[in-house]
Parts: structure tokens; C-alpha cells; sequence
């Protein structure tokens, strides 16, 4: 919880302790940095003092620059660890972005789930296939109506008219041809039975 009592949500902790470790990382690499300017500081003394042959002061300085040495050892370790932290950190972040998609990735199929019903949509396809097979029998009704009503309704000059107009789109020669052709004689039409000869002879003459 924050200041105003709020609780915080996942995210803004991880937020916050990223700040905190980024603080923290600053004191440790400024803490360093003093050190690093004492032990310096500390080198030229004792460099110094041997100089000068003070042997007690050389000794002196040593002990403290051993001293100082393991605490910029100490916060090197130390910024390692905050490092070491951070990256978990980040771990922790992405694992908790991870959970929260998976968290709206089944509160969806959950949806999905819930308004798709198997057995609804089994009555849907029946339904809809019942349907098609009684369109389908209406039109084949409704065609054969059709085809019985034109069938009466055209007498035979409406069709030779349609029949002359198609030959005379054919070719004026297809026309002159069938308008000369020898029709059977009254014998053949008479005879009940006409040899094969005989026909061949009038499929003859239609094609000269």
C-alpha cells in the first residue's frame, strides 16, 4: 500500500523497487568512487612517509589502505548483489507479464467457451440443412410449373416463326437447301416399313 492507503498493484511495487535498487546502485558506485580517492590519497602518503623514512607512519598508512581496500572490495560485492537482485527483478516482471497474459488469454477462451454451444450450433446446422432441401424442392417445383406452363402455352405459328427466324440466321443456303429437299412421296409415307436404302438415298439428296 502507498501513502494515501491504495493498494499497489504488482507492477507498481516491481516499479518501485527498481527504483530503489537504481538509488541504492548510485550510493554503492559513489561510495566506491570516495573510496577509490582515499586509497590515492592514502598511496601518496605512505610513498611519502618512505621517503622521509618514517617507518612508523608507513605502517600506519598500510594498515588503514588495507582497511580501505576491503571496503571498496565490500561494495563491489555489494553492487554485484544489487545487480544480481535487479536481474531477478526483472525476471519477477516478466513472469508477472507473462501470468497476466495468460490471465486474459483464458478469460477470453472462457468467454468463447461459454457462447459457443456445441449442441446450438448442431440444431443451427440441422436447421439450415432442412431449409436448403425445402428451397431446393420449391424450385424444382416451381421450374417444372414453369416448364409445363410454356410448354402449353406456344401454338405452332409462334414456333415456326422462332424456327425461320434461327434458319435464316443460319445461312440463307441452309434455308434454300431444306426448301428444296424432296418430301417423302405418298407411297413411302403410306408403306409401314422403309428399307434402310431408302433412307440413305433421302439423307442423300438433303446433303447436295
Amino acid at each position: 500500500m502507498n501513502f494515501f492507503g491504495k493498494k499497489q498493484t504488482p507492477d507498481e511495487i516491481i516499479r518501485q523497487q527498481n527504483r530503489e535498487l537504481r538509488r541504492a546502485q548510485r550510493d554503492v558506485d559513489r561510495s566506491r568512487t570516495d573510496i577509490e580517492k582515499q586509497e590515492k590519497q592514502l598511496e601518496i602518503q605512505i610513498k611519502k612517509a618512505a621517503k622521509e623514512g618514517n617507518k612508523q607512519l608507513c605502517t600506519t598508512l598500510a594498515k588503514q589502505l588495507v582497511q580501505l581496500r576491503k571496503s571498496k572490495t565490500r561494495t563491489v560485492a555489494v553492487g554485484a548483489n544489487i545487480g544480481a537482485i535487479g536481474s531477478q527483478t526483472k525476471v519477477i516482471q516478466a513472469n508477472n507479464k507473462m501470468a497476466q497474459a495468460m490471465a486474459t488469454t483464458t478469460k477470453t477462451m472462457s468467454q468463447m467457451n461459454a457462447q459457443l454451444k456445441p449442441q446450438q450450433i448442431m440444431k443451427t446446422m440441422q436447421d439450415f440443412e432442412k431449409e436448403n432441401q425445402m428451397m431446393s424442392m420449391k424450385e424444382e417445383m416451381i421450374e417444372d410449373t414453369l416448364n409445363g406452363i410454356l410448354d402449353e402455352s406456344g401454338d405452332e405459328e409462334e414456333q415456326d416463326a422462332v424456327v425461320a427466324k434461327v434458319l435464316d440466321e443460319i445461312g440463307i443456303e441452309i434455308t434454300g437447301k431444306l426448301a428444296n429437299a424432296p418430301t417423302p412421296s405418298r407411297d413411302l409415307a403410306s408403306t409401314s416399313k422403309v428399307s434402310d436404302s431408302e433412307i440413305e438415298a433421302q439423307l442423300a439428296k438433303l446433303k447436295m
